[in-house]
C-alpha cells in the first residue's frame, strides 16, 4: 500500500487539535487537509485522536531484555513492545558496563538498523551511554566500578561508536576535565546532557556553554533546589536555555512536583522518557539486572540497595499521569513527540503531524487507549 487516508480524526498539533484528514503516500504525509482526496485505502476515525508518535530518548530494556544483553533479535521483540505503546522512535540506553559489553551492544544496535525499517516495530535512532563519566556520589543504580575518567581523550575513542545513528550520552560535568570531555564530545557530534550530578552553579554554566543544554531525569540524581542553594535542579529552572527530561511514573518524581517543574519550566522545553528497564510488561516480582536483583512492587523497582531501578511505565502510561495532571493532548504531544525529535535535531522528519514528515502516528480513542499505531505510515494493530 502507498497510499492511505485517514479521514476524520481529531489531529492533535503541537498547539491545537482539529478535525480533518490526513493523506498519506509512500510513507510520509502528504496532504492534511479537509477536501476530499481519493486514496487506496480509507480509514474512519472519527472520534479517534491522531498523534505523532512518541520518542523515547532514554530507555534500557522491557519484556525481559535488558539492552546492555540484548542481541539483535532481543531488541526486536523490545521494539515490538514499544510500538504496541505508541513509541514509534527510542533510543536503547546503557548503562557503565565493560568495554566488551558495550561492544556487543553496540552491535546488536547496528544489526537491528540495518533491518529495522521493513519491519512492524519502534525504531532504534542510535544510542544513549548513560552515566559512563558520572559522579560516584550520585550514581543512583549505577554501577560506579564501570565509571571511566577523561584525562588523556582516549576514552571517547574507546566508546564504540555505531555504524549510524544519533550517539546521546549523560555525564557529570564537574567529573576530572568534564568540561573539556564536553567541548570534545559536541565537537565530535555527540549530544550531551547532564546527569548523575553534584556540579556547582560555575561548573554547570561553563558545561552550558560548551554544549550541554539538556539534563537527564529531572530531580532524579542531581543535587535539589534549597532556598539558599540552587542546585542543580535551581539552576536549570533558572536557565531559560536549559531544557530536561522527566519520568512521570508517580514514583522518580511526585506527581504535584513533575507538575511544578513542567508549569515552571514550560511544556516547550521538557520531554517526557519512560527509563523503562528489563521487567516493563512483567507485572511485579524479582528479576536480575545489572547484576544485581530488584523488586518490582506495586510498579515500583528496587534494587539491594534500596535505591530505585529504573522504572516500569511506557510512554503511554506517562502520558496518561499528565492527563490526569491536567494537562492537554497538545502540551503532552510536545513533551512525548516533538521536543524529544528537537533535542535530537531530527525536528524535520519526526516528532508532530505536519506535510512531508514521517507518518508515524497513534490512534488513539476516547479513553485515551491507544487502538493503533503507524510507523512508516504502516498500519500497526
Amino acid at each position: 500500500m502507498t497510499n492511505l487516508l485517514l479521514k476524520n480524526a481529531e489531529v492533535v498539533f503541537p498547539n491545537h487539535s482539529e478535525q480533518t484528514n490526513v493523506l498519506i503516500e509512500n510513507g510520509k504525509i502528504k496532504s492534511i487537509s479537509n477536501e476530499i482526496v481519493n486514496a487506496e485505502k480509507v480509514l474512519e476515525l472519527e472520534g479517534k485522536k491522531l498523534l505523532a508518535g512518541f520518542i523515547d530518548i532514554h530507555n534500557h530494556g522491557a519484556v525481559g531484555f535488558d539492552v546492555n544483553e540484548a542481541s539483535k533479535d532481543d531488541l526486536i521483540e523490545v521494539s515490538k513492545f514499544l510500538a504496541k505503546k505508541g513509541i514509534t522512535a527510542w533510543l536503547p540506553t546503557l548503562v557503565p558496563d565493560s568495554d566488551e559489553n558495550y561492544q556487543k551492544a553496540t552491535e546488536s544496535i547496528d544489526g537491528l538498523m540495518n533491518i529495522q525499517s521493513e519491519l512492524p516495530i519502534a525504531q532504534v535512532l542510535g544510542v544513549h551511554y548513560e552515566g559512563v563519566f558520572a559522579n560516584e556520589k550520585m550514581c543512583g543504580a549505577l554501577r560506579p566500578e564501570y565509571f571511566k575518567n577523561f584525562k588523556n581523550g582516549n576514552e571517547i575513542s574507546q566508546l564504540p561508536r555505531l555504524k549510524k545513528g544519533i550517539h546521546f550520552t549523560t555525564l557529570a560535568p564537574e567529573v576530572e576535565n568534564g568540561i573539556e570531555l564536553i567541548k570534545e564530545l559536541t565537537r565530535q557530534n555527540w549530544i550531551v546532557s547532564i546527569g548523575h550530578t553534584k556540579a556547582n552553579t560555575e561548573v554547570l554554566d561553563k558545561a552550558f556553554r560548551n554544549g550541554a543544554k539538556h539534563l537527564t531525569h529531572f530531580f532524579n540524581a542531581m543535587t535539589g533546589l534549597h532556598h539558599r542553594d540552587l542546585g542543580v535542579v535551581g539552576w536549570a529552572l533558572t536557565n531559560n536555555g536549559v531544557t530536561f527530561d522527566i519520568i512521570a511514573d508517580g514514583v522518580h518524581v511526585h506527581p504535584m512536583m513533575v507538575r511544578f517543574a513542567i508549569k515552571t519550566k514550560s511544556v516547550d522545553k521538557v520531554s517526557l522518557i519512560s527509563d523503562s528497564v528489563l521487567p516493563t510488561g512483567l507485572g511485579d516480582g524479582e528479576f536480575e539486572i545489572w547484576g544485581e536483583k530488584i523488586t518490582v512492587v506495586n510498579g515500583k523497582t528496587q534494587n539491594e540497595t534500596g535505591s530505585i531501578a529504573g522504572s516500569v511505565i511506557t510512554m503511554e502510561d506517562a502520558f496518561k499521569k499528565l492527563d490526569n495532571l491536567g494537562f492537554s493532548n497538545s502540551e503532552i504531544s510536545k513533551m512525548a513527540s516533538i521536543n524529544p525529535a528537537k533535542l535530537l535535531g531530527i525536528q524535520n522528519s519526526h516528532g508532530s503531524i505536519e506535510v512531508g514528515k514521517r507518518a508515524d502516528l497513534i490512534v488513539m480513542n476516547e479513553q485515551g487507549n491507544i487502538e493503533m499505531i503507524l510507523i512508516n505510515g504502516k498500519p500497526i494493530y
